[in-house]
């Protein structure tokens, strides 16, 4: 247990170490210290002053991420939810049909549809505007890769909910719609907080799609700008501001992850049935 703690917590050591470090302009460090030998936000300073060589403000970065993350997160929890409930609580002609066919997709690697969604996306033109080439274009691309995981997840924490507590309702004089919005989706927030969070992580660090399909540098993403910092750039780019950029990609998600720490506490559903 200490040695995989220790594998785990190393890596993120050392990159929060190698941030601060005052020798930033250092391409590379000879030693290998998590304390570094001094303290310093030159990295963070820079990074924040010009991030990349392309011509985009940091704020205009992460507001793209917010956007791409957000908004795909989003999307993809408000459909999921109402076909989580019909696959769970209904029984209708090509049920069966239709799982296998969001099974099908959830197996199939998001690289896959690479292609198709590049040729299909990129029909759409209207004008000078692309829908291949723009944020919402990459974000119904990854909407098509999040919503068989949302669809999945929701239906299977919806299955766990007593179908008595609905019965229950419409007995007292509820209609389907009441039930489902004021018993259905309070019981379903911890499924609904962890489903948001997971696309909100998976849009964050996307980076197949965007690189394949974005070419304007103003609707450029932080993954993308951190993939920059690498390969054939890499012989440039101080691990100093590899690393501050690494810290600042990571802590949106942190701080979204402690906002809706306490909606992914399981067992709202105990005792809501009377014995």
């Amino acid at each position: 247990m200490v040695l995989i703690t220790l594998s785990v917590l190393f890596p993120i050591l050392w990159v929060v170490s190698m941030s601060f470090d005052p020798r930033a302009d250092i391409m590379r460090p000879t030693t290998l210290n998590l304390v570094p030998p001094g303290f310093s936000l030159k990295a963070y300073l820079d990074i924040i002053e010009k991030p990349s060589a392309n011509p985009v403000s940091l704020p205009v970065l992460t507001m793209n991420s917010v956007l791409l993350a957000g908004g795909s997160a989003l999307a993809s929890v408000m459909i999921a939810v109402f076909a989580g409930y019909a696959f769970s609580r209904f029984r209708f002609a090509g049920r069966q049909t239709l799982m296998i066919a969001v099974l099908a997709v959830l197996i199939l690697p998001t690289v896959a549809t690479l292609a198709p969604l590049f040729v299909l996306l990129n029909r759409v033109v209207i004008g000078d505007f692309n829908l291949r080439n723009s944020l919402p274009g990459v974000g119904l691309a990854l909407l098509s890769s999040l919503l068989p995981f949302a669809i999945w997840n929701l239906k299977g924490y919806i299955d766990t909910i007593p179908k008595e507590l609905e019965e229950a309702a419409l007995i007292d004089g509820a209609s389907p719609n009441q039930t489902f919005f004021y018993i259905m989706l309070p019981l379903s927030t911890p499924a609904i907080a962890i489903t948001a969070f997971l696309g909100f992580l998976s849009g964050w660090t996307e980076f197949s799609i965007s690189w394949q399909f974005l070419t304007d540098p103003q609707n450029f993403t932080l993954a993308m700008t951190l993939y920059n910092m690498t390969g054939q750039y890499a012989s440039s780019t101080p691990w100093s501001h590899f690393s501050a950029m690494s810290v600042i990609i990571a802590l949106p998600v942190s701080l979204v992850y402690l906002a809706l720490q306490k909606y992914m506490s399981g067992g709202l559903t105990i005792g809501g049935v009377k014995g």
